[in-house]
């Protein structure tokens, strides 16, 4: 081989910064990201193969800036939400032939230069979901409290799904091929951050973390926090309830009616004492009766739906 032919080597591999004959890909997804789009994209090329930015609906120059400094670009025609995106990006990733997917925010809040932080994580073979997080020790973030007590909820509510991570709304990422190829996912807005890892913990992928630094600026956002942390809360509930039925409606369930047996006991000592029913304690008790029978019914019914379901997969 010649010297030119090992120079050109030399600098590709210097480019992706991580070489190794695997294909990664950075995939972005934006909305109205003009301001930062282009040095996200600029630094993140340093660590990939290939960048891919979801234009999702913008209305400023957010798409014409990234097609202009060589990304793929795909294109929603109208704001269709950030989990669309990343489905849309991982589903052209996957055509090209993705080895490892990289997600990172438009914002600028994640530093692409940790991007090998994560891939050499993946590498290592023994996982197939790696994590940036905010949280673990040698990370770092500016959020809010508020922001924090939010995350904190939701991923408390993930490890009863099955997850035990820090950080489980953290969108810096990265995927093996197969774990992308594994997942189905439905969710079109910020709720596949949690529907990824609890699907993630039911076909049995491998999830793991590493400590990342996230900044938060003075710009104005895309998502109101108030919608966002509301409709992440509704879809990490409504997976968990697919996903563990019994556990979600059938401890209410059983809750509600041992509350209903002390009321039926309560409304009996008192029939027996007066000759009169208590009106109010036994609306109560046939109140809690109705409420525990319904949750209980319902976390059978779904139960059987689910294992069948499954069973045909």
């Amino acid at each position: 081989m010649g010297d030119v032919d090992l120079d050109v080597l030399q600098a590709q591999d210097e480019k992706v910064g991580l070489g190794r004959n695997n294909l990664i890909i950075a995939c972005i997804p934006a909305l109205n990201e003009e301001r930062t789009i282009s040095s996200i994209i600029l630094l993140a090329r340093k660590y990939v193969d290939e960048v891919l930015v979801c234009d999702d609906g913008s209305v400023d120059l957010t798409g014409a800036i990234a097609e202009g400094l060589g990304a793929v670009v795909i294109r929603h025609e109208r704001n269709r939400g950030y989990g669309a995106s990343l489905r849309s990006l991982f589903k052209e990733a996957l055509g090209l032939k993705a080895d490892y997917v990289v997600t990172l925010d438009s914002d600028g809040q994640h530093d692409p230069a940790e991007i090998p932080r994560l891939v050499e994580r993946l590498r290592a073979g023994d996982v197939d979901v790696v994590i940036g997080s905010r949280f673990l020790d040698g990370g770092g973030s500016e959020a809010p409290w508020w922001r924090k007590a939010g995350i904190n909820v939701i991923t408390g509510l993930v490890a009863n799904g099955g997850v035990k991570v820090t950080d489980s709304q953290s969108g810096f990422r990265a995927y093996s091929r197969r774990a992308l190829e594994s997942l189905t996912l439905t969710e079109e807005g910020m709720g596949l951050s949690t529907e990824i890892l609890l699907k993630a913990a039911r076909s049995g992928l491998k999830v793991a973390e590493v400590p990342i630094h996230v900044k938060y600026d003075d710009g104005p956002s895309t998502h109101n926090p108030v919608t966002h942390g509301l409709g992440v809360l509704m879809t990490t509930l409504k997976h968990l309830s697919i996903n563990r039925p019994l556990l979600f409606y059938g401890i209410p369930g059983a809750m509600a009616l041992s509350f209903a047996l002390v009321f039926w006991v309560w409304t009996l000592q008192i029939f027996a004492a007066t000759r009169e029913i208590s009106t109010n304690i036994a609306l109560i008790a046939l109140g809690a009766t109705t409420v525990g029978v319904m949750l209980m019914t319902t976390s059978i019914i779904l139960w059987v739906l689910v294992s069948v379901v499954r069973e045909k997969a």
